[in-house]
């Protein structure tokens, strides 16, 4: 699981790593927002650890950015802003959870852990399509009825995605956001390709398209 950690008390941001690599999560820190922001453009986390006071970009700005670009990170918010409207605020934005310093890094695991359940997110996590028909997301491996067939790693990050937002309707623009990096994503007509891809391993019915609006998942 792929972590970005935005905290700007080294201390904090020193131990936090420390006990999360411990349970083998590959944990990023970085300690201001515009730096935060940056990397999200490079790269794709599983979750996201943001404090709020943060230099240069706060974590409500950062999260509020993301979310208006199409990214539908899994996010945390890690800080000692504790009022009702600090919380209210965090959540409107996007936030999935909220914790509040100082806190028992047990009670960080445990909220790392529920939002590993709630999006399916888990190196051995195995998820079930249909009858017959399941995805073991570490190993990119779709199993159809008796059949084993290795998926490439893109076709497996757009399939995840995929069963990440169930029944939602996803626009091309923020597939392209959330399953490549800024700087590397490709046209309309590569993104068609997986799709017809992914409808071959699992049928034309799989994956509607809604003309002008983007693609569902069935």
């Amino acid at each position: 699981m792929n972590i970005l950690l935005l905290e700007d008390d080294l201390t904090l941001s020193e131990v936090i790593v420390e006990h999360l690599e411990y349970y083998e999560y590959d944990v990023t820190p970085v300690y201001d927002g515009i730096e935060a922001e940056e990397l999200l453009f490079e790269k794709r986390f599983d979750l996201l650890l943001l404090d709020v006071n943060v230099p240069n970009l706060s974590g409500f700005e950062l999260l509020k950015n993301l979310r208006e670009s199409g990214n539908k990170t899994p996010t945390i918010f890690i800080t000692s802003m504790n009022s009702s409207t600090d919380v209210l605020e965090g959540f409107e934005l996007g936030a999935n959870d909220y914790l509040k310093k100082p806190f028992e890094m047990i009670e960080l695991k445990a909220r790392i852990d529920n939002i590993k359940r709630q999006f399916q997110i888990d190196n051995e996590a195995i998820v079930q399509i249909r009858e017959g028909v399941s995805y073991d997301l570490s190993k990119h491996i779709l199993h159809l009825h008796n059949e084993r067939i290795p998926l490439s790693k893109k076709e497996g990050e757009f399939l995840a995605y995929f069963l990440h937002n169930r029944g939602k309707v996803i626009s091309s623009d923020e597939l392209m956001v959330n399953v490549w990096s800024y700087d590397t994503a490709p046209g309309s007509s590569t993104l068609r390709t997986y799709i017809k891809r992914l409808r071959k391993y699992l049928g034309e019915d799989a994956i509607s398209t809604i003309r002008g609006v983007g693609y569902l998942f069935n």
